[in-house]
Order: C-alpha cells, then sequence, then structure tokens
C-alpha cells in the first residue's frame, strides 16, 4: 500500500483539526472517563485552537493519504526546550496518529519516516516525543523506532493529571 504524505499548509486547517479531533477521540476514550474526554475537547482541544496551530512558525505537519483518502498526520514541532536533552538540537513529534481504519497498515511507519527525513533535513541530533504511559501499543511501535524513555511530563486531560514518558532517538 503506498502512502503519500505533504506537508499541511493554512488552506489544510479544517482537515487537520477534524482529523486530530477524530483520532484522539479513537485512541483514548476508551482509556478515560466520557466527563474528562468531554471537557478535554471542548476546552484544550477545540477545532478552533487546532486549526490556529496550523501555519504557526517552527509546527509543522504532515497530512498522509492512501488512495486520497485521509490516513493520518504528524505534528512536528521546532524550539520546545527539554532539559534532559541538554540543549541539543531537537525535534519533537508533538503528534503522529493514523485513522482507526489505517492502523497496522504502514501510515504509522510512514509517518515516523517522514519525521526522522525532516529532523536529517534541520539537521537535528535527536527526534523525541511524549506519551500516555498506559499507551502500550504506542510505546512498543516508538522502541521498535529505536526511540528510548528518557524522563516524563505531565498531561492534563480534562481534570485528570497523567504522565506521559518522554522518549527520544537519535538523528542517524
Amino acid at each position: 500500500m503506498k502512502v503519500d504524505i505533504c506537508l499541511a499548509e493554512k488552506k489544510d486547517a479544517a482537515v487537520i483539526a477534524d482529523l486530530s479531533r477524530q483520532t484522539f477521540f479513537d485512541t483514548f476514550a476508551s482509556q478515560n472517563t466520557k466527563e474528562d474526554m468531554e471537557k478535554f475537547m471542548s476546552e484544550q482541544f477545540t477545532r478552533e485552537a487546532l486549526m490556529n496551530e496550523v501555519g504557526v512558525e517552527d509546527q509543522f505537519f504532515y497530512i498522509a493519504r492512501v488512495n486520497e483518502s485521509l490516513a493520518g498526520y504528524i505534528k512536528l514541532r521546532e524550539g520546545k526546550e527539554v532539559p534532559e536533552l541538554k540543549n541539543r538540537r531537537s525535534l519533537e513529534i508533538a503528534r503522529i496518529y493514523a485513522v482507526k481504519e489505517m492502523l497496522g497498515k504502514g501510515v504509522g511507519s510512514a509517518l515516523m519516516q517522514k519525521a526522522i527525513d525532516v529532523a536529517r533535513e534541520r539537521n537535528k541530533e535527536i527526534l523525541w516525543l511524549g506519551v500516555f504511559q498506559a499507551n502500550k501499543t504506542a510505546i512498543d511501535f516508538y522502541k521498535r523506532w529505536g526511540f528510548e524513555i528518557f524522563g516524563e511530563q505531565n498531561f492534563l486531560l480534562g481534570n485528570d493529571l497523567q504522565k506521559d514518558w518522554l522518549m527520544r532517538r537519535d538523528v542517524d
């Protein structure tokens, strides 16, 4: 299966926002209370807020399509300082999601390869991300790509303060 990936532009903001909300809900609704999910989606992860992220300096969105259908996306971010990385040139994978119907079909791998390629193009030393500690499937995926846990951070979902692992890999 061929996965086509293109850089999103400001005109793609609504597509990115809707895809973000859909994939986040599909991924985490079963692991959280309805109330916390509703609060997060209506206050922190609104369509408007997500649309405003597209086109922001130091943030890059790439959309994956399979046969012209939306299959997933990745959000990369520069400039976020992480003390554990000791000011090394880094690129954050702020989000990486495949739509439910495309899980296990290579979309995530294609997006991960794109992140590595962008990190190389931008002369980065480290690629890093945060992942919910209860998301074993994602953690296993990242480990297969050479990521290792190096710390943790808090993530507030609704009223639930959760822990994310921070994971990193060298950009070869």
